[in-house]
């Protein structure tokens, strides 16, 4: 079997939204007919188009006229041989998480076995489902959230739908909804009874039992991230995603040291090699990786072995198309490390759903494993129509 032609479609949404969405979205074709999906992982952001265009190049040089079945070795070519890749840049890893996701549909389809499977077998048949990033809404509008009230609403959307786990980021925005992305210094009180509000309005609508998962993105400073730690711990915090930035892996374990409340993070960290230092540290529980960025399910998989002998838990990153949802049912399904499924705000909106043929939602908090041959997922055509295309053939 060998690799004939890959497409690469830079997704351009047909319906207008206030926020940059772009999925970077493959498709492998192989000289049998079989195809593979796979997803660049920078649909949000900058740099959606270089991510596009990283994956053409690899697909160009490493890919065309390879063996699908071949997939470590591809791997460590491009690893090694791009220049860019032991550098963990996020272009060139993205572009080769797309390419190696789609290697192992194919793999899956030709075999007759859902990617799972290819994993080492399933360790569970569901997977507990959060509902992520409320201040956008919990429906099919996308939306940017100021009033406390509105938090409170979408908090109970959610809940009405059987989640009981949901993740908020309480600093994302202004009183008005207005986007707010820097906090490096201490907040005012003003905007701690602000974030306050709006963390008692998610407790109230979730009840008592609910788990709510606090985010900030990384727009703190360590200072700040702790004194925010402080204020909204009596929320009981499932746990605090992304409280410092990545590039200073030693503020990950200043705050971990100043609050009680466990540390989660990942979907910044490219590959094992970036991974390191914060297991050795110790200063999360929950590793986040993106298989779309961190170099595929092949690597994914690695990262979360290696997370798993420092007992830290696993809740893949997932903010893509529905070929991100599926990719990551089907690792979490294989890893004995799993802990909850993000399912994204963006994950239900129409704009994002019809770019595939199956629309991959929980049901009752919980997400079925898919049993398809691959990822059982196919990209729309009819959606994809009016997008930019990248096609690399031999």
């Amino acid at each position: 079997m060998k690799i004939t032609k890959v497409e690469i479609f830079d997704v351009e949404m047909r319906t207008a939204i206030p926020l940059p969405w772009h999925p970077v979205l493959v498709r492998m074709h192989t000289e049998e007919g079989i195809t593979g999906v796979g997803e660049v992982g920078l649909a949000y952001g900058i740099g959606h188009a270089a991510g596009a265009h990283a994956a053409r190049e690899i697909a160009q040089r490493f890919f065309i006229g390879a063996d699908p079945f071949r997939r470590e070795a591809l791997w460590e070519d491009v690893y090694r041989g791009s220049f860019w890749g032991q550098s963990a840049n996020s272009h060139v890893l993205a572009g080769l998480s797309g390419l190696d996701t789609a290697l192992w549909d194919i793999q899956g389809k030709a075999l007759g076995l859902p990617c799972y499977q290819l994993l080492g077998g399933k360790t569970r048949d569901r997977l507990k489902t959060y509902a992520s990033q409320l201040q956008l809404g919990w429906g099919d509008t996308y939306l940017q959230l100021g009033a406390p009230e509105d938090y409170g609403n979408s908090a109970a959307a959610a809940r009405d739908q059987g989640f009981t786990c949901v993740k908020v980021d309480p600093i994302n925005m202004d009183a008005e909804g207005n986007r707010l992305d820097r906090h490096t210094t201490y907040f005012s009180h003003a905007e701690i009874e602000l974030f306050r509000k709006r963390m008692a309005a998610v407790r109230d609508a979730l009840g008592p039992e609910g788990e709510i998962i606090l985010e900030v993105h990384s727009l703190t400073s360590g200072p700040a991230a702790v004194q925010l730690a402080d204020a909204l711990h009596e929320y009981g915090i499932y746990y605090f995603e992304e409280p410092v930035s990545y590039t200073n892996s030693k503020m990950q374990s200043y705050v971990a040291g100043r609050t009680r409340i466990p540390l989660a993070a990942g979907e910044r960290i490219f590959s094992r090699w970036g991974l390191r230092p914060y297991l050795e540290e110790q200063s999360f529980e929950v590793l986040q990786p993106d298989i779309g960025l961190v170099g595929g399910l092949t690597e994914a998989k690695k990262m979360c072995d290696y997370a798993h002998i420092y007992d830290v838990t696993v809740q893949t990153h997932v903010c893509g198309s529905p070929v991100a949802t599926a990719a990551s049912l089907h690792l979490e399904a294989a890893i004995p490390n799993f802990l909850v499924h993000e399912h994204h705000s963006h994950a239900m909106k129409s704009y994002n759903v019809e770019l595939c043929d199956v629309d991959l939602q929980p049901k009752d908090g919980f997400f079925e494993v898919p049993d398809r041959p691959g990822l059982g997922i196919e990209l729309n055509d009819a959606a994809l129509s009016a997008s930019p295309k990248l096609e690399v053939t031999a």
